[in-house]
């Protein structure tokens, strides 16, 4: 993007959307206003959003979804809900088109994440069942 952030797709539920990478984001979120285009189930959430300039913003959460970025995919994922409203626009002041979230760290620590700035790819684990000892320690 013209603001240095990278950009992807990804699919929530099976609903493709356009998507911020940001590392120092904890968790992914979606836009609060996104709830029946990605299929999300809500509920309320205590959590108080802070970045980009937005401090003490109200969230709501959803759980069980599917992600898909390319051909990684994840179940059961978890996502913060909240106005995006504040992204967007700073997004818009600088002649980029709107995003519908953010793929934070969360997703990029299940995914084994290497991120290429030079190349401009992420790559993203693949999980496979692992059968484990006893101690929790892959053989």
């Amino acid at each position: 993007m013209k603001t240095n952030h990278l950009e992807l797709s990804a699919k929530i539920n099976g609903v493709k959307g356009r998507f911020i990478l940001d590392t120092g984001a904890s968790n992914s979120c979606v836009g609060l206003n996104l709830v029946d285009y990605f299929k999300l189930t809500t509920e309320e959430s205590e959590i108080k959003a802070s970045g980009a300039g937005a401090v003490d913003m109200e969230t709501k959460k959803s759980e069980n979804n599917t992600l898909k970025i390319n051909d990684w995919k994840v179940k059961n994922n978890k996502l913060v809900l909240f106005d995006l409203q504040h992204v967007n626009t700073a997004l818009q002041q600088h002649g980029e088109e709107s995003v519908h979230g953010i793929i934070g760290a969360d997703v990029l620590e299940k995914g084994k994440a290497l991120i290429d700035y030079n190349k401009k790819y992420l790559y993203l684990k693949k999980v496979k069942n692992k059968i484990l000892k006893k101690d929790g320690i892959p053989f």
